[in-house]
């Protein structure tokens, strides 16, 4: 038996501030346990926290001190599997988000090898408003 995914979008502000990610993945998972398998959706909730915890530690807030947290819920391409969508919307910052190589040592610096390891695939967007990461899992 196969279970039809509806389409489904979501998108909640939170503050830029590390409890911001916090709030994205309660979110995320309050929207999306049940409709998607645990695996997925574990890593849905790994990828939001690295997004927001960077967009708070390297970027600009968008107006009103905050991040916007947006995701899509779509149908695969096979019968019954799901394809999360995930955009972190901030004011931007002086350098493009890029993967960065970190020695074994370092405390930080893991996160978009992190979203890049659980994405599909996974990239950087500017517009008027800011810069978004986006991310897409299945």
């Amino acid at each position: 038996m196969t279970m039809a995914v509806a389409e489904r979008a979501w998108c909640v502000v939170v503050p830029h501030h590390a409890r911001g990610s916090r709030l994205a993945r309660h979110r995320l998972t309050t929207e999306l346990v049940g409709v998607v398998r645990q695996g997925l959706l574990a890593d849905v909730i790994a990828v939001a926290g690295e997004l927001v915890g960077n967009a708070v530690r390297h970027a600009a807030p968008l107006p009103g001190g905050v991040i916007r947290v947006a995701w899509r819920l779509r149908p695969g391409r096979y019968a019954g599997e799901s394809v999360v969508e995930l955009r972190v919307t901030d004011g931007g910052s002086n350098q493009p988000p890029h993967v960065r190589v970190v020695g074994p040592e370092a405390i930080d610096g893991r996160g978009l090898a992190i979203v890049s390891a659980l994405a599909d695939r996974w990239g950087v967007e500017r517009d008027g408003l800011g810069q978004s990461v986006w991310a897409e899992l299945s």
